[in-house]
């Protein structure tokens, strides 16, 4: 079993290629203040990648209501074969949630602060553990971030993301704090109070909006639902497209700064379906239909859309302000999806078939192909 150093400062050989850098010499070059190292030899791991089991699983649409029932308890764990996907995706939705906070920032005005807890007993997982950091750092580098601080532990293998400043404090402080305009952004202002509320609020003419943070393929490897109904690991969504996380995180922090978003939730573990439901806690549901998603993605079928964990949010909008935002997502190129209204008194969430949502674009950007 590997040690704790032995994880982070040891030159790894995986599947017979000598890695040219140990994960701390990644982590270390992607973090504002790298940590003193520890003296010693910490010697050379060699292991090798996990071939995935061939998935035989069939999900069916017809048992989405139980898939739904299913999700509460997950036990989620890091999916192996697939570690770097995986860890890409947390850091993606660890920003989202940041995205909610009172105060005036932007994207570049965070950093992260990454947990790990691993170990090397088994064949595959020092294999892992590297490809969940070399994706963890070449993902923040893309969006321009710096790591704040890292820390590994031993444990079962999982990991963890949390948005903090660019001085290392996390968004948790109870009041607002200051700090000059030092920055991208001048009189930046973080605060752990949410500027909107978690909750649908209850006006039936708000619109509800999806908007997918990653132009990735809606893929259930990894997810909560794969887990829930213990599919083999297979392919997860393939985060990557750190631009146009950019572009969305940028329109929608204005927005939300502005006030134009009433309510908003992120889009990460247990997908679409999960988020919504995140947000009729308070006796507002909703009536959603998801027609317009499918049919952009060529097709997709309803379970991987409303399963498939690609990052991104749901604000709610009043209907007075749906062409400014229409105008503002459409001007910096962001895909969007109008998928329903707030259902006052009635806390479910309903699938409907038809809808009065008007004709919306279908895509803005050319999306990947990728194998399922």
């Amino acid at each position: 079993m590997a040690e704790k150093t032995d994880l982070l400062y040891s030159a790894y050989i995986i599947d017979g290629v000598p890695q040219a850098l140990s994960p701390a010499d990644m982590l270390d070059g992607c973090t504002a203040e790298p940590p003193i190292r520890p003296d010693g030899d910490f010697g050379t791991l060699a292991d090798e990648h996990r071939d995935p089991s061939p998935d035989s699983f069939s999900f069916k649409e017809e048992d989405m209501d139980k898939y739904a029932a299913m999700l509460p308890l997950a036990k989620r764990a890091v999916p192996i074969p697939f570690a770097g996907a995986y860890t890409a995706g947390k850091v993606a939705q660890a920003l989202i949630d940041a995205i909610w906070c009172s105060g005036h920032f932007r994207l570049g005005d965070l950093t992260v602060k990454a947990d790990w807890r691993w170990n090397g007993k088994d064949v595959s997982n020092c294999a892992a553990f590297y490809s969940s950091v070399e994706e963890a750092c070449a993902y923040i580098d893309a969006l321009g971030l710096k790591i704040s601080r890292y820390n590994l532990t031993s444990g079962s293998p999982a990991v963890s993301f949390k948005a903090a400043t660019m001085e290392g404090e996390p968004l948790d402080q109870e009041d607002d704090f200051l700090f000059e305009d030092n920055g991208p952004t001048q009189n930046r202002r973080f605060s752990r109070r949410r500027k909107c509320p978690s909750e649908i609020q209850p006006t039936a003419q708000d619109w509800l909006i999806y908007i997918p943070f990653d132009t990735c393929d809606y893929r259930l490897g990894g997810s909560s639902l794969a887990q829930a109904v213990g599919a083999s690991p297979s392919v997860p969504a393939d985060v990557a497209d750190a631009e146009y996380f950019m572009d969305c995180y940028e329109v929608v922090r204005e927005l939300i700064e502005d006030g134009i978003v009433k309510a908003g939730a992120t889009v990460g573990e247990g997908g679409l379906l999960t988020a919504v439901r995140s947000m009729t806690r308070q006796g507002t549901g909703a009536d959603i239909c998801i027609r317009d998603i499918c049919k952009a993605r060529d097709g997709e079928l309803p379970l991987r859309i409303l399963f498939a964990e690609v990052p991104g949010v749901i604000i709610q909008i009043a209907d007075i302000d749906y062409d400014y935002v229409d105008a503002e997502l459409l001007l910096q190129d962001v895909v969007f999806y109008p998928i329903g209204h707030p259902t006052p008194g009635k806390p479910e969430v309903v699938l409907s078939e038809k809808t009065d949502i008007p004709d919306i674009l279908e895509t803005l950007l050319n999306t990947k192909e990728g194998e399922d």
